[in-house]
């Protein structure tokens, strides 16, 4: 078994590989290298490999040739490393080098079977990650959206299965039998001076044999039936990109909120900090009083609070983007957008609900399963049409394999369903049922669809404004600080007015980041209401 991952940084791609590089996985490991192989830097993380066989140590002499940098760690994988490099140069002992190798191989193997030797494991370096970068990372990681584009293999497998109904059909055949016939069972009764049995004789016979359909309406419609799933998988998979893309969007953007949280939290720290050093400085001077110490103290350990509590939510954040990214879950994240959190990008607001119904895959799917539906209605009718096929075969036939003549059989046949027990009539009730229970569907999906476009437009709009008015808070909140802690320093007030300026100031940043995260919110569900969260987000 072996583990692929694939990561990438502003710099170059990572592959890590954890396991055996043997068997199948080699080429699934070669899968990945050529996906990521875009002429950027690519390096190929061996330190948690295990075992590798001839055709593993192939790829990686090809990944070696081609620019990639392998790295590994402990004496068996760093000489096995060392060894693939050299051979990229001209070899003049040829049959060392392959000692060499298998001892290397064998080394490599007993280090991991034993764990006498155990490499120590350097800290790994945190993922920077934009947005745009979790993204593309979660479209080809993503098992949801594996499993979509294996539902669209398939269906393409089921159309071409109907397909070849509609196609002639060949086969080649031998046999070789022994017959003894008892002849008055035959003919109803003996007959004096005959044997009672025929043989026991051999017959052997081989040749080839064919059959096609000439007429069957029936076929024809589940074909193109199984066209229109094709349809309905190749929308469906769409969806689930686009799910997946929004999961990953409003995790990404959760994460930043968390992020600018800690920010916030640590400023407030440093503030609460200084006028407690303040108060304390003013009580020892004998200009302020204990109790004005003892609410900076408590403002600060409050503050304190907030901050383990802001970092604590940051890693859970994180910790669920890792999940979606079905990243190693020794792998930290960083996020690289954190300092553009509070900006406020366009956001384009004049989409239409009419554009939203012409870009979302849902209902794409929605009207290739009626199409299908309907394909498959005319398809059950089709069974009650006559079909019309040939057949026919030509063997060599003989008693013995030197006895053998040419024998040939050519027919047409035609069947006309008489009476099927009701099937036909319920199969067309069944697929008049589907179609109106899928209306009903499209429907719905339409109202909702509309709700959702019309919701994120005003979300979007109120967004906007709360956004504006949140940036005035903090920059009045701060400006309130400031001369609070003045008057304090100047002796004119106690610190009441310091320690309200700071909870105002608290509240006034929750609400500029509540406010920021609301409007990157709204943009994102009104890419998604609009059928646009791909086109956007991994561009």
């Amino acid at each position: 078994m072996l583990r692929i991952t694939v990561q990438k940084d502003s710099k170059a791609w990572r592959l890590e590989l954890t396991g055996k590089l043997v068997g199948p996985w080699v080429g699934e490991t070669e899968v990945a290298w050529k996906t990521v192989r875009d002429g950027q830097r690519i390096e190929v993380d061996l330190t948690q490999v295990t075992a590798i066989d001839d055709a593993g140590l192939g790829l990686l002499k090809q990944m070696a040739q081609g620019g990639a940098l392998l790295n590994a760690r402990g004496l068996a994988l760093t000489a096995l490393v060392d060894e693939i490099k050299a051979s990229a140069a001209p070899r003049q002992h040829g049959g060392k080098a392959k000692a060499v190798r298998i001892v290397l191989l064998a080394l490599a193997g007993a280090i991991a079977q034993t764990g006498h030797i155990q490499a120590q494991e350097a800290p790994r370096a945190p993922l920077r990650l934009t947005l745009r970068d979790a993204v593309n990372i979660a479209l080809k990681q993503n098992p949801q959206v594996a499993i979509a584009n294996l539902n669209l293999a398939e269906s393409e497998e089921e159309r071409k299965i109907a397909r070849a109904g509609l196609l002639p059909s060949a086969s080649f055949g031998a046999s070789e039998d022994v017959t003894r016939v008892n002849l008055a069972a035959v003919i109803g009764r003996t007959i004096p001076g005959f044997p009672a049995h025929s043989g026991p004789f051999w017959t052997t016979q081989a040749g080839p044999g064919f059959s096609a359909p000439l007429i069957d309406v029936s076929l024809w419609e589940k074909w193109r039936a199984s066209k229109e799933n094709v349809r309905a998988s190749d929308a469906e998979r769409t969806t689930a990109r686009e799910q997946n893309v929004q999961l990953v969007v409003s995790q990404y953007l959760a994460s930043l909120r968390a992020s600018a949280d800690v920010t916030a939290a640590k400023s407030r720290l440093d503030l609460a900090k200084a006028l407690l050093d303040l108060a304390t400085d003013q009580e020892k001077n004998g200009v302020g009083t204990r109790i004005d110490t003892l609410r900076a103290n408590v403002q600060y350990q409050n503050e304190r609070q907030r901050t383990s509590d802001a970092e604590s939510q940051l890693k859970i954040s994180l910790y669920g983007l890792s999940r979606l990214l079905n990243l190693d879950p020794k792998q930290t994240i960083e996020l690289a957008d954190a300092p553009s959190f509070f900006e406020t990008p366009a956001a384009d607001s004049g989409e239409s609900i009419a554009s939203a119904y012409a870009q979302r895959p849902e209902l794409r799917a929605v009207a290739a399963a009626v199409k299908q539906a309907e394909l498959e209605k005319r398809a059950a009718k089709a069974e009650r049409m006559p079909r019309l096929s040939i057949r026919g075969d030509w063997t060599l036939q003989g008693l013995t394999p030197g006895t053998m003549i040419p024998v040939y059989q050519v027919g047409a046949s035609m069947e006309v369903p008489l009476f099927t027990g009701g099937r036909i009539r319920a199969e067309t009730a069944t697929a008049d049922l589907e179609i109106q229970k899928l209306e009903e569907r499209a429907s719905d999906l339409r109202n909702q669809i509309a709700q959702e476009v019309k919701t994120a437009l005003a979300q979007l709009e109120a967004a906007r404004t709360g956004v504006e008015a949140a940036n005035t808070g903090v920059s009045e909140a701060k400006e309130e600080v400031t001369q609070a802690e003045d008057r304090f320093r100047g002796g004119v007030s106690n610190n009441i007015e310091v320690i309200t300026a700071q909870d105002e100031l608290a509240r006034a940043n929750d609400n500029q980041i509540a406010a920021l995260y609301n409007y990157n919110q709204a943009r994102a569900d009104l890419a998604r209401a609009t059928g646009r969260m791909e086109a956007i987000y991994s561009k």
